[in-house]
C-alpha cells in the first residue's frame, strides 16, 4: 500500500540522501567484497562490480534530482508558483538532466548503443513535424524501455512527454517528487478501465504543440505466458478475429485499442508515432537482468508517423493491429539471440 504524500516526502526522500552518503563512503569495502564473490564465476558474468556503479551512480543522480527539485520548490515561493510555464521547463530541463546522466552511465558501465531508424525529412518537413502535439505508441518490452523513449524524445526531438504510470512507482522518491509536478498520471493497481482512460482523456485533451502523450498499448513486457493470457481473454470476450492476429504475432501482446483511441479523441490534431524495439527484450525479471545481461547492450529502434489527417475515423481497432502487425515482422527480422 503506497504511504500517504506527506509521509512519502518525510521518509523515503530523506531516506534515498542518507543511502547514497552511506554507499559512497562504504564503497571501496563494497567494491572488495564483490570482487571476491565474483572471482568463482568466468570473466563475463562477472557483473556484480559493473551493477554496483550503476546503483551508485543511480543514487547520486537520484539525490541531486530531489535537491534540486527541493531548490526549485523553495524558489516559487514554497510550491505557489509551481505551475507556472517558466518552472514547468524547469523541472523537465532537470528530467533531461537526469536521464541523460543516466544514460550516459549506462553507455560508460554496460557499454550500452542505442541505434534509431528514422524516416528520412526535408526541411519543410522537419518543421512542420514540430508543429503539432504527438502521441507515441510503443512495444513495451525489456528494462528501461520507457526511460530511454523518454530519454530521446526530451533530448533528441525536444518533447515534453506525458505517461500514465502505475502508482507503485511513487516508491521512488524523485519520480514521485517531480512527476506530480507535472502533467502526468500514476494510476493505483486497482483503478477500473474507465479511470484509466479518463487520465488519458485529461492529458491528451490538453496537449500543445511540443507535448507528447506516451502510451505502451500491451500493458506489460512481453512474456509467453501473458501472450498466451491475452489471447485467451479475447477469445473470451468474443473477438475472434483479434485473437487470431494476435496468434500471428510471436513478439508482441495484442494491443489493448482502449487507451490509444481515447488519445486520439481527445487530441484529433496529434500525429501519431509507433515506436518499434528489440536488444534487451529478453530480460523480462531482475533475475533475467542479473544472469543474462551482456557485456555490451545493443538496442535497435525504428519509428513512423502517421500525420493526424492520415489516421482512420473508422475501423482503428484494426489499424492498430495493422500497425502493430508491422512492429512484430520488425522485430523479427532485427531480433539476436544475445549471450551473457
Amino acid at each position: 500500500m503506497l504511504p500517504p504524500r506527506i509521509l512519502r516526502r518525510l521518509i523515503l526522500a530523506p531516506l534515498v540522501l542518507v543511502l547514497t552518503v552511506a554507499l559512497v563512503v562504504t564503497l571501496p569495502i563494497w567494491l572488495l567484497v564483490i570482487t571476491a564473490a565474483s572471482m568463482r564465476l568466468p570473466p563475463p558474468q562477472r557483473r556484480g562490480t559493473r551493477f554496483l556503479w550503476f546503483g551508485v551512480s543511480w543514487l547520486v543522480l537520484e539525490s541531486g534530482m530531489l535537491l534540486a527539485c527541493l531548490g526549485l520548490w523553495v524558489a516559487a515561493g514554497f510550491g505557489g508558483r509551481l505551475q507556472r510555464d517558466s518552472y514547468r521547463e524547469r523541472h523537465y530541463a532537470l528530467i533531461r538532466w537526469f536521464l541523460g546522466r543516466v544514460y550516459a552511465a549506462a553507455v560508460r558501465i554496460f557499454q550500452l548503443s542505442v541505434e534509431v531508424e528514422e524516416p528520412p525529412l526535408t526541411s519543410a518537413e522537419q518543421a512542420a513535424r514540430l508543429s503539432r502535439p504527438i502521441i507515441v505508441l510503443a512495444r513495451h518490452a525489456g528494462p528501461g524501455d520507457s526511460f530511454l523513449l523518454v530519454h530521446h524524445l526530451l533530448a533528441r526531438y525536444g518533447r515534453q512527454p506525458r505517461i500514465v504510470m502505475k502508482a507503485a512507482l511513487q516508491f521512488d522518491p524523485s519520480l514521485d517528487v517531480i512527476i506530480n509536478r507535472l502533467p502526468n498520471a500514476f494510476v493505483p493497481r486497482k483503478i477500473t478501465e474507465s479511470g484509466v482512460l479518463q487520465e488519458i482523456r485529461r492529458l491528451a485533451a490538453s496537449m500543445d504543440d511540443d507535448d507528447a502523450l506516451v502510451i505502451f498499448p500491451e500493458g506489460g513486457n512481453f512474456t509467453p505466458r501473458r501472450r498466451r493470457l491475452a489471447i485467451r481473454r479475447l477469445e473470451e470476450k468474443g473477438l475472434a478475429a483479434e485473437a487470431e492476429r494476435a496468434r500471428g504475432m510471436d513478439h508482441l501482446l495484442p494491443p489493448r485499442p482502449g487507451g490509444a483511441i481515447a488519445a486520439i479523441e481527445a487530441c484529433p490534431q496529434a500525429d501519431v508515432i509507433f515506436v518499434a524495439h528489440t536488444g534487451l527484450d529478453h530480460l523480462v525479471t531482475v533475475g533475467d537482468v542479473w544472469r543474462q545481461l551482456p557485456v555490451r547492450a545493443r538496442i535497435t529502434a525504428k519509428w513512423w508517423r502517421v500525420p493526424a489527417a492520415d489516421v482512420p475515423k473508422e475501423e482503428r481497432i484494426a489499424w492498430l493491429y495493422d500497425q502493430w502487425e508491422l512492429i512484430d515482422v520488425w522485430v523479427d527480422e532485427h531480433r539476436v539471440g544475445v549471450k551473457p
